[in-house]
């Protein structure tokens, strides 16, 4: 068995392997969403259903600084809290994702109530959340690493909502604008930590293993919602 540890270039191409084979952007549906093809039913959807995978990001964040016994490591990482919770009413990512929601024309209080959360996309979510509870702490760093492909998504997302779905109020798109900048710095702070701790053959195995699984995470949620609003999706021309 090969038990030689990767140099930090060889760790790192195999990690952006796997986000380059397997990021969901890739996914039909999201194909679909960036090429303006959604209905409105099928936007409102994917905004109701990612809601639940937004709230649950500052949990996946605090269940890593549980498991994290290092103080250094703490302090860099407990800024996703704040950035998604804010800080004070009326601030942080998932505000700023409950007045996408808005812009699309729903109510803050179904939103919240998760009135429309597909089974498939609460199973994902909370699978992603109990491997972060689970898993060694440097492993469940690395399944953010997502977050390294993010900005590209995040920019032709924006360009798709400006330039196709102009019924959605365009101050509902602040979220993605700030995500832009923000991803860079998170991801670049992830790959650091990932590069530094994942400091043993296994568990730079494990690390690839964890984006991989993270990628599933993304993927299985855009199947549930594709399943659920599927016939919204080839708009009329």
């Amino acid at each position: 068995m090969q038990t030689t540890r990767w140099d930090k270039q060889t760790f790192t191409e195999r990690l952006r392997e796997v986000g380059t084979s397997r990021y969901h952007h890739k996914h039909p549906f999201h194909v679909s969403m960036n090429e303006g093809k959604l209905l409105p039913e099928a936007v409102r959807g994917w905004v109701a259903n990612r809601f639940y995978y937004q709230r649950n990001i500052p949990v996946k964040d605090a269940a890593i600084l549980s498991n994290c016994p290092i103080r250094e490591v703490r302090r860099v990482w407990m800024h996703r809290i704040a950035d998604h919770d804010g800080t004070r009413a009326g601030e942080g990512g998932i505000e700023a994702w409950l007045k996408l929601a808005e812009a699309c024309g729903m109510s803050p209080e179904e939103i919240l109530e998760e009135r429309h959360v597909l089974p498939g996309v609460r199973f994902a979510v909370d699978a992603y959340v109990n491997f972060a509870r689970t898993k060694p702490w440097p492993v469940a760093v690395a399944s953010s690493l997502t977050e390294l492909f993010a900005p590209d998504l995040m920019a032709n997302r924006l360009a798709a909502f400006e330039k196709y779905y102009t019924w959605v109020q365009p101050w509902g798109s602040d979220y993605f604008r700030r995500r832009v900048t923000q991803a860079r710095v998170d991801s670049e702070e992830g790959l650091d930590l990932t590069l530094a701790y994942c400091n043993t053959r296994t568990l730079q195995e494990e690390a690839v293993r964890a984006l991989s699984f993270k990628c599933d995470v993304l993927w299985s949620m855009l199947d549930a919602i594709q399943a659920g609003y599927g016939h919204t999706v080839q708009a009329p021309s």
